[in-house]
């Protein structure tokens, strides 16, 4: 998988928040993070995903996913082909590193 290119804009969500998503487009890579705990860096699987304006009014349009969990439950929605008729809701529930996600498809 090629490494994405910055900037990054990694989702992140307090205990409870949540999100909705019109998913315009996405790309899976990876990226390169230097954790606090960690002498060498790490590189992780990444989803990128783009939403329109009305998503996220501030420059980048896209969402960087970085939660291995996350990842996992949300690729398989992404690769619907119907994916341009969905909204996907995603809420946090607890902290790091045993914080889970849930995940909502919604047809608009």
């Amino acid at each position: 998988m090629p490494e994405l290119e910055g900037p990054y804009e990694i989702l992140e969500l307090g205990d409870g928040g949540s999100l909705t998503l019109h998913p315009q487009r996405w790309e899976k890579g990876t990226m390169t993070i230097h954790p606090r705990f960690q002498r060498a860096p790490k590189t992780i699987n990444v989803i990128r995903v783009w939403v329109p304006v009305e998503d996220k009014p501030l420059f980048p349009d896209y969402f960087d996913i970085t939660a291995a969990t996350l990842v996992a439950q949300v690729e398989p929605i992404l690769k619907r082909s119907d994916l341009l008729d969905l909204e996907i809701v995603i809420t946090k529930h607890g902290i790091p590193p045993k914080a889970r996600y849930s995940v909502e498809v919604r047809r608009i």
